[in-house]
């Protein structure tokens, strides 16, 4: 493993996960009203193959975007990224990316508090999505090539 400096930075990946799904729930939001049918109670929804469209928008926002950029929109904008908890510096995988996400409901639980209280609580500042990807969250000024 190599020597990488992690930090808690929960005030950072707060933000960066609010502005990561402000950006997915707009979409979502727009998407539905946009191509959705009313309902008999006036609420709209979408369905068929349309309805995967937001999925597929979440795991490009998400998984697609670290793979090929390396980070999120809002972990770009505030300066963290995702990396193995090798410490190497590289995209994650599919797997280390999805497993991230996939348990970003459990993470943002009540405002955020599980992914807070295990960031503060782990040896590497991990929440549960990073220690079942086996991933950790670090500043970017803190990489080295």
């Amino acid at each position: 493993m190599q020597n990488i400096r992690t930090e808690p930075n929960t005030g950072k990946r707060f933000l960066a996960g609010f502005i990561d799904y402000l950006l997915i729930y707009t979409f979502t939001l727009v998407f539905i009203f946009a191509f959705g049918e009313p309902n008999a109670d006036g609420e709209y929804s979408v369905t068929g193959l349309l309805a995967f469209i937001p999925m597929i928008f979440w795991g490009i926002m998400t998984v697609g975007l670290e793979m090929g950029i390396g980070a999120t929109v809002g972990n770009s904008l505030v300066g963290l990224k995702a990396i193995p908890k090798s410490g190497i510096n590289r995209n994650l995988t599919f797997g280390e990316s999805f497993k991230r996400h996939l348990v970003d409901p459990i993470d943002m639980f009540f405002f955020g508090l599980v992914g807070i209280i295990t960031i503060n609580n782990t040896d590497l500042n991990q929440r549960v999505g990073d220690l079942w990807a086996g991933t950790i969250v670090v500043r970017n000024k803190n990489l080295t090539e």
